[in-house]
């Protein structure tokens, strides 16, 4: 996994409703293609992000329990939605409602497809809070038993509210 060497600054660069970021990647998550909108709210050319893991924008505040359940899903065949802080190479962050789908060619899985838009701003503090808790779960038990925790109280947590995981996504992001 790639470690970022940017600090977060602790602003926020707001993603306009209109804009998508759009990437693409090879199956071990290796950005062949992004964008103009990807490059300007990463902050970085294209000469850095082509060939560099998708993880080069991965802010510290992710639980790394929600990139598993991603990798799970579209390496099983099945789109994501996600909400995700990414981190700029100025330091700034941005949050990204991401629909992460497989690439099939052939009748098999080539790599994967990444659009994201702005995320509904109210969904923001529910999720900082969900995610916090998720990563003292990680930081707490450590390694697998980390991530299982994690991934268990953001399951625990759809269900809380009769939902599934997705639909308790698309419904903070008001699909």
């Amino acid at each position: 996994m790639y470690v970022s060497k940017v600090s977060p600054t602790g602003k926020e660069r707001v993603m306009k409703p209109e804009d998508v970021i759009i990437s693409k990647t090879d199956l071990r998550g290796i950005i062949t293609y992004c964008n103009d909108i990807f490059v300007e709210y990463a902050q970085m050319e294209t000469s850095v992000l082509y060939g560099s893991p998708h993880s080069i924008i991965r802010h510290p505040d992710m639980p790394r329990a929600v990139f598993k359940l991603l990798w799970d899903e579209v390496q099983a065949g099945r789109e994501l939605f996600a909400f995700v802080k990414n981190l700029g190479a100025d330091g700034a962050h941005y949050w990204v409602f991401a629909q992460i789908i497989p690439e099939i060619a052939e009748g098999r899985t080539v790599g994967y497809f990444s659009f994201r838009r702005a995320p509904r701003r109210a969904a923001l503090p529910v999720l900082e809070t969900l995610y916090e808790k998720m990563r003292s779960e990680e930081k707490r038990l450590g390694g697998a038993a980390g991530m299982e925790a994690s991934l268990k109280l953001l399951m625990d947590t759809a269900r809380s509210k009769n939902k599934s995981y997705e639909e308790l996504i698309l419904e903070l992001q008001g699909a």
